[in-house]
């Protein structure tokens, strides 16, 4: 769906933004259990951890949902689609 209004746009994005967040959280959820097991590790390290492995989830989905809705809009497809 190429967005000929605002409004499609927005709906392209937060459809985008579900789907790249589910995909996206299983993995996080990993790293937060593997950090909380982790007996080398302080209290206070293992909230360093997950802070930092909840940066990066963020930072990923955004980039995830930047280029999702930039190839929906562009017509654009992955290389093993061709």
């Amino acid at each position: 769906m190429v967005p000929v209004k605002k409004e499609d746009l927005r709906t392209l994005v937060t459809e985008t933004t579900k789907e790249v967040y589910e995909e996206l959280t299983p993995h996080l959820v990993q790293l937060i259990n593997q950090t909380h097991r982790n007996t080398n590790l302080t209290e206070a390290q293992k909230q360093d951890e997950i802070s930092i492995h909840m940066m990066g989830y963020v930072k990923s989905c955004t980039n995830e949902i930047i280029i999702e809705v930039l190839a929906e809009i562009l017509g654009l497809e992955d290389e093993d689609e061709e």
